[in-house]
């Protein structure tokens, strides 16, 4: 089923609306996603990104309810991944008259990719493009997300095409930010940022400056809906994000083979309950590494705990530690902790992987041999009510 939609005069939502994907490389999309894409009408008719590769007919279907897809003269590739840019082979062939507008190292990328020998337009910060009656501006965004980052904007129509930025992995029938459920659009987009951007905040709170800098009316990110009536606060919630700041939020993010962990975590949850700290428990094994990831984003304070299996950890508590590492949360405090049988390195491992990441520990592994005893609990909770006691001194 194709869907086209005029968002602005002579601008069109061309793009896909996938609600059955629910991977999008280890992040669970339980949502869908969509890959969007816009056609300009103008005296050079654009089109602003493609769509993933196996939805490259019916985009080309999308475009030829509005015009020949023969007819376009350019492509702007904002970014090279394949959600974006898969169908450009089909594009190209489609508009065999079409240049790709692109940054240098999105040319770079889209030709190591596709090895389509296109005709380029290699563009960077300040540089515009003529189109007739609009004005294409773009701004290079180097590594938010990838190298060849860019985003495009169109002046006169206060637009701007933000690539992955303010996006969701979120298929719903509305297309704008006031036709859907206000708290799902911002959890989604929370989520989002967590999993994807959450390593580039630096960045970010470099490139939002730039942003606040242009007169918006909407933003046409590349995944999701369409911001035009609560931009004010999406652009403050990037604010925030960026700087991932804490929030008085204790996490107890553990799993457990026969409950000695388990045991244990419970134990740091009820030390961390107190009035003002919010304290939650997420075994591994039965919640989404997309979720506890999106929690750690504004966690103040995070305890891991891991039993011990084959002088390890978890291979649940591995991947959560190995994401995290490249996702790299700022400004945590936490402990680990776990179980073991004849031999320990569970919680060890946990420990080296905290130092890795960046958290800083208040204090050495908790550990106990086969079942926790009274003492090792109590412990536990101390350790629950000294991470509380971090979490409620955030401002």
């Amino acid at each position: 089923m194709s869907y086209t939609r005029e968002i602005m005069k002579n601008i069109h939502y061309v793009g896909y609306r996938d609600w059955e994907v629910r991977d999008f490389h280890g992040y669970k999309t339980v949502k869908g996603s969509t890959y969007n894409a816009y056609l300009i009408m103008d005296e050079k008719i654009t089109l602003i990104d493609t769509v993933k590769m196996r939805y490259g007919r019916k985009l080309l279907e999308n475009i030829s309810e509005i015009v020949d897809p023969a007819k376009i003269d350019y492509v702007v590739s904002n970014h090279t991944e394949p959600d974006h840019s898969g169908s450009m082979p089909v594009v190209m062939a489609a508009a065999p008259k079409a240049t790709v507008i692109a940054s240098a190292k999105g040319r770079d990328g889209l030709e190591n990719y596709y090895r389509g020998g296109w005709t380029y337009q290699v563009v960077k910060t300040g540089d515009s493009l003529d189109i007739g009656a609009r004005k294409l501006e773009f701004i290079t965004t180097p590594m938010l997300h990838w190298p060849d980052s860019m985003a495009t904007y169109l002046r006169a129509d206060k637009l701007l095409f933000s690539m992955d930025a303010f996006g969701q992995h979120y298929s719903t029938s509305g297309l704008y930010d006031d036709e859907v459920d206000e708290c799902e659009l911002f959890t989604e987009a929370k989520k989002y940022y967590a999993n994807i951007l959450m390593h580039l905040g630096p960045i970010a709170k470099k490139t939002i400056p730039a942003i606040e800098a242009l007169e918006i009316e909407m933003i046409a990110p590349s995944h999701g809906i369409l911001w035009r009536s609560k931009i004010p606060e999406i652009v403050a919630r990037y604010k925030e994000w960026a700087e991932c700041k804490p929030s008085p939020k204790v996490l107890v993010v553990f799993d457990t083979m026969w409950e000695s962990t388990g045991r244990m975590a419970s134990a740091i949850l009820e030390g961390a309950t107190m009035n003002g700290v919010e304290a939650k428990l997420l075994r591994l094994s039965a919640n989404e590494l997309t979720d506890v990831t999106t929690e750690m984003l504004d966690a103040c304070a995070v305890a891991v705990g891991s039993p011990t299996l084959n002088n390890g950890m978890m291979p649940t508590v591995s991947a959560f530690l190995t994401y995290m590492e490249g996702l790299k949360p700022a400004g945590k405090v936490g402990a680990a902790f776990g179980s073991h049988g004849w031999q320990g390195g569970g919680a060890k491992a946990v420990d080296a992987a905290l130092d890795r990441i960046g958290i800083a520990k208040i204090g050495a592994p908790i550990t106990c041999s086969f079942r926790p005893d009274d003492a090792t609990l109590d412990e536990c909770r101390k350790l629950g009510a000294e991470l509380a006691r971090k979490a409620a001194a955030v401002k």
